[in-house]
């Protein structure tokens, strides 16, 4: 059976490059429950525009699974995409992060003790691994890319970074991380109710650490993940249909 695959991202400019990339005509839009649309395109790749933050996103992937499920034998990879900050020196403004694990970075606890995970608690579960195999792929198909690709784990936050004291905190909790966005945890949650692997790619638009919105190169990411996906439309992809 040949699946479908479905990309997420938070907002429509990051779906406008994601499909620009991979060079889809215009759509045939879906209308989902709760408001939702989905982009469906004649070479089996669906685009979804999910929220911002992973409960809105998580429940919009859900949305989708479950439609496919029922009506076209269901998807085959998801993957979350979009931009992202991203943890300097490892992934410079422009670049472009793949996902070895899914992290959501505050799903837990403060103690006087520290940060404990749920997984210290005793109950839930705060990472989603990728597939090696994918992400090699993946990693495999981006060499072209200029302003290069890290393959490292992507952090997950419902507050964005915004200034040197938290961002030292996190890259200490997690220091072979690369980037943060707001979305991944929850795309990654409901592909793993259907059992779908799923994957982040990340272009960084600025860095992790204090907010100053004059150094934002969101044009730049925005191009960076247009290409990004311009690669992965004629390689990646194209294995996952079979």
């Amino acid at each position: 059976m040949v699946h479908r695959i479905l990309i997420v991202t938070a907002v429509a400019a990051e779906a406008d490059s994601v499909s620009a990339g991979l060079g889809l005509g215009d759509p045939e839009p879906l209308p989902l429950p709760g408001g939702l649309v989905l982009r469906r395109h004649e070479n089996r790749v669906d685009v979804l525009v999910g929220g911002v933050g992973p409960a809105a996103v998580a429940a919009a992937t859900g949305t989708a699974l479950a439609y496919a499920s029922l009506k076209d034998g269901g998807y085959g990879l998801v993957v979350s995409a979009g931009i992202a900050g991203g943890f300097q020196p490892a992934a410079p403004v422009g670049s472009v992060v793949v996902s070895s694990a899914i992290v959501a970075a505050d799903l837990g606890a403060e103690t006087p003790d520290g940060y404990l995970t749920v997984e210290e608690l005793g109950f839930g579960r705060s990472a989603h691994p990728v597939p090696e195999a994918l992400t090699d792929r993946i990693v495999a198909a981006l060499a072209a890319l200029a302003t290069g690709c890290t393959l490292a784990p992507v952090l997950t936050v419902s507050t964005v970074t915004g200034t040197a004291r938290r961002a030292a905190e996190l890259a200490e909790r997690h220091p072979t991380a690369a980037a943060e966005a707001m979305e991944g945890f929850g795309v990654a949650e409901a592909a793993a109710v259907y059992g779908v692997p799923v994957v982040e790619v990340r272009a960084v638009s600025n860095a992790v650490g204090p907010r100053d919105r004059a150094a934002w190169r969101i044009g730049e990411a925005l191009g960076a993940l247009r290409h990004t996906f311009e690669l992965l439309g004629s390689t990646v992809f194209v294995e996952a249909h079979a």
